[in-house]
């Protein structure tokens, strides 16, 4: 099997080729041809190396989500949609070996084979290169993914502010409009009794998180002129 062209999809140049090969072996090829290893325990590792990878980076992205609202984020990323979408991005149904019975059911498409195919390759990554290497793979996939839609920025700027002031931003309403059921809303943002910046919304978190991107571009600009 000729692997050269899904190398370069991964950008990982195996020093082991044979683990790739194995990670896109399926049961049914195996039992027929009578090799001895699938792709199932490095199904496992992969299944690992991934969950730790994307739980770790969104503890770091979202420091005021509670123990919930992470898990609820790293399911809409790590979940079978995801994985297939991501296996089809890569054309992983190409390369899969699988059993002529199982091919002729329609399992080179399978949601389940593709997406226990790419826990394997993600396994074999870490098994052939390194951590970093399975790592910078991940990462590199999961901005497109269906989980991150929008940049929290309200925890972004806390990140920050909290880094460099050791204190939290302090939002506040400044003016409130509207009929009971359609109110509209301005909020400020401050630090250490400074406005850093305004946004307005529908709603006080469309309003916040308007008000912190602002305070965020404001923050980078003053450093892009003090280094010039």
């Amino acid at each position: 099997m000729n692997l050269k062209n899904l190398e370069k999809k991964l950008k990982i140049n195996f020093k082991n080729k044979k683990l790739l090969q194995q990670a896109l072996t399926h049961k049914s090829y195996a039992h027929m041809s009578g090799i001895k290893e699938d792709n199932e325990r490095l199904e496992f590792l992969g299944d690992s190396v991934l969950n730790l990878v994307v739980s770790e980076y969104l503890y770091h992205r979202y420091p005021t989500y509670d123990e919930g609202k992470l898990t609820k984020v790293k399911s809409s990323l790590v979940n079978r949609k995801s994985l297939l979408l991501w296996a089809k991005k890569l054309s992983l149904g190409d390369y899969l070996l699988v059993s002529e019975e199982e091919e002729a059911a329609g399992g080179r498409q399978r949601a389940s084979l593709l997406s226990n195919a790419l826990e394997a390759i993600i396994g074999a990554i870490y098994q052939d290169q390194d951590w970093e290497k399975a790592k910078k793979f991940i990462m590199g996939q999961i901005s497109t993914l269906k989980g991150i839609r929008k940049v929290d920025y309200k925890s972004r700027l806390q990140e920050l502010i909290q880094k460099r002031y050791r204190i939290l931003p302090e939002y506040r309403v400044k003016t409130e409009s509207g009929p009971a059921h359609k109110k509209f809303f301005e909020i400020e943002v401050k630090v250490k009794s400074r406005i850093f910046g305004r946004g307005a919304g529908w709603n006080k978190k469309t309003a916040e998180q308007e008000a912190a991107k602002k305070a965020l571009r404001k923050i980078k600009t003053k450093k892009q002129t003090k280094t010039q």
